[in-house]
């Protein structure tokens, strides 16, 4: 693997937890392994390993990005993953405000109730 990929997979364990990105490697066939391959080395080896922003930083963007584009797997994922970038409940709820103004409020309200849930799951219910 190249050496972006090897920085990738450090970075996406240390955000994700390795017990997430050991399920996604054991899903992982021959028919997905390029696409795997590209957000590892492109997601997560070219972006989030950057030194521009921290992890909390990239973090909260990341939840803001993905409610406002409705990816609400992903919302629930990159909440999880807050337990390691040190992003806040509160500090969520705030971005998701930002949500609410800049791309509508229907996506910040159903992002908010699938962050409600998952925080309600990491039995960390704010």
């Amino acid at each position: 693997m190249s050496d972006r990929f090897e920085k990738g997979m450090k970075t996406r364990r240390s955000v994700l937890g390795d017990a997430h990105v050991d399920r996604a490697e054991a899903a992982k066939t021959a028919f997905d392994e390029p696409f795997q391959t590209f957000i590892t080395e492109g997601a997560w080896g070219s972006v989030w390993s950057r030194d521009g922003l921290s992890r909390r930083d990239r973090s909260l963007i990341t939840l803001a990005l993905l409610a406002a584009g409705g990816h609400w797997d992903e919302v629930a994922m990159h909440v999880r993953a807050t337990a390691n970038t040190g992003a806040t409940p509160e500090e969520v709820r705030e971005a998701m405000l930002h949500v609410a103004v800049y791309a509508g409020v229907p996506a910040a309200n159903h992002a908010l109730k699938i962050i409600k849930q998952t925080y309600a799951e990491m039995e960390g219910t704010p």
